[in-house]
């Protein structure tokens, strides 16, 4: 029994050793747990500071980018455009010299010759036109001499024709006039005649009857045979002068002919004009072609139209050619622009002059230049199959607008050229 209460109480006295071990890890934890709630509530405090000034800062950054934005556009639907010269042939022929420097991606200066065609067909077109020409003036030279040559023909014949008539007319008259004269005296011869050969017959009684001589009677005769031959004579007379005034009006009838043939003097004269400026048409049309043929021989030789670099070259010696085929592109470096394609929303304070900043991709620089244009349509309707909103199917999509944006030449910001067209750029437009 004595050792079962000694044994209690070593229990007991081990389980209150126990007991204040427990009491004195309570006491220690909860004060280490004090320290740490003390602890955490001064980083939250931090961390809650923190948080403020990093939300006004973000407010801060946000209302001035707000405020900054709203005077700035920008997008990123950008590239460098320019003018892409085509090089093509005017004529037909075959390539029998291309210079050396026109290769792809070589610079070229305007003027300078880029290949030449086989010029013999065009020189012979050439030669042909100038002898064509030289036949023309001649011809034309001729037509106009003739002029004059046919009206002082022409008017001259009918002067001539008419004066000739008016002296037929008058040989007719005159003739008329010497055949009353001739039938006056045909009369009087007959009177004499009648006279002599009642003579005659009366002395011839007498001399049957030898009242009178024989050579009485013989000069009666004489004188009736005289007066019935002079009758004769001018009967023969009256009937040649009838024959002559017929011919005599025949020569007027004659001359009438010849006055009406002469009368188309004027025509003639106006057909000799009309084949003079013929013939001065023919001249200048052969002029004209001979400009052609002198133009088509300077076409054989094709020169650069334009400073710029060679690009999709496609002709080599010896290829034969045809007029409007494209040789080589030429691209000059000294106009380029840019083109950004804006949306419609961007559009409400962008104006012509406004400044641009425009960032190119392939440097990463940036270059100073100015709103040049506005376009009058949106890019979509300038396309190979504009939209059709009129089918039913219409969504309402954002357009975007192609703004022209020139660079500031002054600045000298490209000297090197180095800008090209194609490259891909972001242009940002202050609109404020």
């Amino acid at each position: 029994m004595a050792r079962t209460t000694e044994t209690e109480v070593v229990d007991l006295e081990e389980t209150e050793r126990q007991e204040a071990v427990r009491r004195h890890d309570s006491s220690d934890k909860s004060g280490t747990e004090k320290q740490q709630l003390q602890s955490n509530a001064r980083r939250g405090i931090r961390s809650r500071l923190v948080l403020l000034f990093v939300f006004a800062l973000a407010a801060a950054g946000a209302t001035y980018w707000w405020v900054v934005a709203r005077n700035y556009e920008s997008t990123d639907d950008a590239q460098v455009e320019g003018h892409l010269d085509l090089v093509s042939a005017r004529i037909s022929g075959t390539v029998s010299y291309i210079n050396p420097r026109v290769e792809n991606n070589q610079f070229v200066e305007a003027g300078t010759l880029l290949l030449e065609l086989d010029p013999r067909d065009y020189e012979a077109e050439f030669e042909h036109a100038k002898a064509d020409l030289d036949t023309r003036s001649a011809e034309a030279r001729s037509a106009l001499v003739n002029v004059p040559i046919v009206n002082a023909n022409s008017f001259g014949g009918l002067h001539s024709a008419e004066a000739a008539k008016e002296q037929a007319m008058a040989s007719v008259e005159a003739e008329q006039a010497n055949l009353v004269a001739v039938r006056h005296k045909l009369r009087q011869d007959e009177a004499v005649y009648a006279r002599a050969e009642r003579d005659r017959v009366r002395y011839q009684a007498l001399v049957e009857k030898q009242e009178i001589s024989r050579s009485d009677y013989d000069a009666r005769e004489t004188e009736a045979i005289a007066t019935a031959q002079a009758v004769e004579a001018d009967r023969a007379a009256i009937a040649s002068r009838e024959q002559t005034i017929a011919e005599a009006r025949d020569l007027v009838v004659q001359r009438e002919a010849q006055i009406e043939a002469a009368r188309i003097a004027p025509q003639q004269v106006t057909d000799a004009r009309a084949k003079s400026d013929s013939a001065a048409g023919h001249l200048e049309q052969a002029r004209a072609d001979l400009r052609t043929a002198e133009l088509n021989l300077s076409y054989t030789k094709i020169y650069a139209p334009a400073s710029g670099v060679i690009g999709r070259k496609t002709v080599e010696l010896g290829h034969r050619v045809q007029p409007g085929q494209g040789l080589l592109v030429i691209v000059p470096l000294d106009d380029i622009w840019i083109t950004a394609n804006f949306k419609e929303t961007q559009l409400k304070r962008m104006r012509p002059g406004q400044s641009v900043t425009i960032r190119v991709d392939t440097f990463g620089r940036d270059y100073k230049g100015k709103v040049e244009s506005l376009p009058g349509a949106a890019g979509p309707l300038f396309s190979l199959f504009p939209p059709e909103n009129a089918t039913g199917n219409y969504v309402k999509v954002v357009q975007r607008f192609p703004v022209r944006i020139r660079l500031d030449k002054d600045k000298d910001q490209d000297a090197e050229g180095l800008l090209r067209p194609g490259m891909s750029v972001e242009p940002t437009v202050r609109v404020r």
